[in-house]
């Protein structure tokens, strides 16, 4: 029987697509990929790849964008990347705790999605 296998890749729609860039670029520190379709941006994320990218849905006929989907990005240091979220003003949707995959807080884009960012293991 076919099966899905799992996620392969991550889009978020967004009504301004060089606000976004700038967003995950200057301010949460994603590297764009070196290529990308016309009308996305697609960063250098792994293991799976995530994008922004121009709507093709009316954003305005739903709110909060992503409502009722969790959409998790592993990260070095959650307290750190906290702080600095914080110091450029981004909105928090909750502090730094302790949960079931470690240390997590949750930040919304400029654009309403909640992002929720936890520290993993790195390897080396």
């Amino acid at each position: 029987m076919p099966h899905l296998i799992g996620p392969d890749f991550i889009g978020l729609q967004v009504a301004d697509l060089d606000a976004a860039r700038v967003f995950y670029t200057d301010i949460v520190g994603l590297t764009p990929a070196p290529f990308a379709p016309p009308g996305a941006v697609v960063f250098d994320t792994r293991p799976i790849p995530f994008a922004v990218r121009t709507p093709v849905v009316d954003l305005e006929a739903t709110r909060p964008l992503g409502h009722g989907v969790s959409l998790w990005f592993g990260c070095d240091d959650a307290d750190t990347l906290h702080d600095h979220l914080d110091a450029k003003g981004v909105t928090i949707a909750f502090a730094p705790k302790d949960g079931p995959f470690g240390r997590y807080f949750a930040f919304e884009d400029p654009f309403g999605y909640t992002i929720t960012a936890h520290t993993v293991a790195q390897e080396g």
